[in-house]
Formats: C-alpha cells, sequence, structure tokens
C-alpha cells in the first residue's frame, strides 16, 4: 500500500473518530501580530499551485511572520515556486511531521477540504486560532470553520479561509502566481537546446487515473498537426509517462523529456512554452500559475471548480450527463470508458490550440 492510499485508510478508520473525541477548540486568540504561521495542505500538485494567491494574501497582511507549510512528498516542491513561503515539512517524513507540531504557531489554516486528520494535526498544533473548511465533523475543531462549495474556483475556496483574518478575496485570481528558480531555469534551457529556439507547445499525456488519461495516440496527432503548423513539442511528465512521450514524439520530432525534469524543471520548461495541452491534472495549473495559455480536457473531474479561467485557457469539456463524477478527490470506475474524455477529439483540440497561438505562425 503506498503512502496515499495509507493516509486516506487511516482517515477512513480513526480521521472521524479523533474528531469527534478531540474537546472543541477554545475561544480563538488573537492573530493581529502573529509570528508563525502554520498551513496545512496535504495532497495533489494543482491543490498546492491554487494555494499561491492565498498565501500571497496572507504574506502581505502578516509581512513579518514566518510562514510554514506542512505538505507531502508529492506536492511540496510545488511551495519552492511560491513566493513568500518561509519552510516547507512534510507530512509523510516523521521527523518533520513532528517539527510541525512543534511550531506552536498562533495561527494554524488547515486548507485540506475533506479528510480529517488534517484537521486532527491543526488542533494538535496549539495555534491559538484555528481555521478549515466545515465539510464533515472536521468542523467542531476549528474557531472558524468555513463553508466548502464543489461549485467555486478552487484558488477561491481557498481565499475564503482568509476572510476571518480580516482579508477579503481579491478581485480576481489572474496569474502568474508562480516563479521558477534561477537553477531550474538554466537546466530546462540546456534540456531545450536540440530545439535550436524554435517555438514549442508542451504535451501532458499524464493522469492520476486511467479514467483522466487521453490516450497517447490523440496526442501524437496533435503533435503531427501542430508539427506541420510550425511547432515543435516536447513532452512533459515522470518516468511513467516515458512510453507515452516517446510514442507521441516519433513521427512528429519534438523532444520527449517525460521522467526527465524535476517539478522546477518542468515549471521552467512550461514557462517558455508558447502554449500547454493537457488533461486535469497538476501539470496543467502549474501551466496556469505560470500565465502561460492552455487547452485542457475535461471529464470526470468538476471544469467549474478546477478549470482555468480567462481568454488565455480553452477549456474542452463534453458536458455529458453522467460527469463530471469526481467527488473530493474520489472518482469512482467508469461503466462507459470514460466516455466524457474519449468523446474529445484531436481535431478539436488542435482547433483550441490554432485559436490561441499566435497567427502569424498558426496561419
Amino acid at each position: 500500500m503506498n503512502t496515499i492510499k495509507l493516509l486516506k485508510t487511516l482517515d477512513a478508520l480513526c480521521g472521524g473518530l479523533f474528531c469527534r473525541i478531540l474537546p472543541r477548540s477554545r475561544r480563538a486568540g488573537r492573530v493581529a501580530e502573529a509570528r508563525r504561521l502554520l498551513l496545512i495542505r496535504p495532497g495533489g500538485i494543482g491543490d498546492a499551485v491554487l494555494l499561491a494567491p492565498a498565501l500571497g494574501a496572507l504574506r502581505r497582511k502578516f509581512p513579518a511572520a514566518t510562514i510554514t507549510v506542512l505538505a507531502e512528498k508529492r506536492n511540496a516542491g510545488v511551495f519552492a515556486l511560491i513566493p513568500g513561503v518561509d519552510q516547507v515539512l512534510r507530512y509523510d517524513v516523521p521527523r518533520e511531521f513532528l517539527a510541525a507540531l512543534r511550531l506552536r504557531p498562533e495561527l494554524a489554516i488547515d486548507t485540506e477540504q475533506y479528510h480529517r486528520l488534517s484537521a486532527v494535526v491543526a488542533r494538535l498544533s496549539g495555534a491559538k486560532t484555528l481555521i478549515g473548511f466545515a465539510s464533515n465533523e472536521r468542523s467542531r475543531l476549528f474557531h472558524h470553520a468555513l463553508p466548502y462549495s464543489h461549485d467555486d474556483y478552487e484558488a477561491e475556496s481557498f481565499l475564503h479561509l482568509l476572510v476571518p483574518l480580516g482579508i477579503a478575496p481579491p478581485a480576481s485570481t489572474e496569474p502568474p502566481f508562480l516563479s521558477v528558480p534561477q537553477e531550474s531555469q538554466g537546466r530546462a534551457e540546456e534540456l531545450l537546446s536540440p530545439l535550436a529556439g524554435q517555438p514549442f507547445v508542451t504535451l501532458f499525456p499524464g493522469a492520476s487515473i486511467a479514467e483522466r488519461r487521453w490516450g497517447a495516440e490523440r496526442f501524437a496527432q496533435v503533435a503531427g498537426a501542430l508539427c506541420r503548423h510550425g511547432y515543435a513539442c516536447v513532452v512533459v511528465g515522470g518516468r511513467e509517462d516515458g512510453a507515452a512521450g516517446a510514442a507521441i514524439t516519433a513521427g512528429a520530432g519534438g523532444l520527449n523529456l517525460a521522467g526527465q525534469t524535476s517539478l522546477a524543471e518542468t515549471a521552467a520548461i512550461l514557462a517558455r512554452s508558447a502554449l500547454l495541452v493537457s488533461g486535469d491534472s497538476g501539470v496543467l495549473h502549474l501551466g496556469v500559475g505560470l500565465g502561460i495559455p492552455t487547452v485542457s480536457l475535461f471529464g470526470p473531474g468538476i471544469a467549474k471548480k478546477w478549470a482555468p479561467r480567462g481568454p488565455r485557457n480553452r477549456v474542452l469539456d463534453r458536458r455529458l450527463p453522467c460527469s463530471p463524477c469526481t467527488r473530493f478527490g474520489s472518482t469512482p470506475p467508469c461503466p462507459r470508458q470514460a466516455a466524457c474524455l474519449q468523446g474529445i477529439g484531436p481535431e478539436l483540440v488542435v482547433e483550441a490550440c490554432l485559436a490561441l497561438l499566435p497567427a502569424e505562425r498558426s496561419g
């Protein structure tokens, strides 16, 4: 059993029990001059990226405070791209988890949307003020328990957690809100050198579950069409995406960098892209956070909550009666072979790409 499944199993077995037996938090303390702030952010890359606007607002409110994020191994690297974070500890590394419990922050914000153990951790931190989402019995552990809606864009949901601190949500969450380290930019330049400066589109064929995989063959058709319009294609992803990347770039040229980059180096490649094509994924949110144009493919996931906003983004979603079916990160097995996603044809993706790419090259 991997760490993610283990944490979810522990949460299901004992998270609710701990939430019920721990005493309710007493009256919230004053946080006007908070010196130590703890944000708890388990989960994947996308959640971490979309927390960036809230972190920025929190830094502006508490410019002299030390902001610590308690993340997981799988998303901790994102916080190196978010200005204003002083320390990152990992939930699933025992010594770092214990270090988080010893921080004694004045303020702790649990940004987890549903699972209960993170609320327990927030309660055990001893913070004078505790804030989190009221999505189940976890709500009794917070001084301020905020409603959570599947109809709100996730970056806006995180900003709602700051309202008890007197921080009004901004008028918009326009990117960019990520910053790529200089050393990662240098590594990206090396990896992209075979393109000799040719404009390129980045493709991410990966997904955390089978229902969100569009298929290497379809990505290859998109890559071939974009090549004919003067764009190289660069595939990014993990080692598990290497074979798909090879198949995608085999006929259209380009570069298969799947499995060859760190998270920060992937971000550096995205930052140099003319466009990103991706399913509903953490890499998609990296591209959004960097402010590059995107074409995204939605099906099981909730587009209203997770799809990029604004004119530089095209969201392809068939809106079948059975979709979206994902709730709180859990997608049931699909009896229709993910028809909501598989029904999006490569020609529609190419058309969306060409609508965003510079006319002088796509024409």
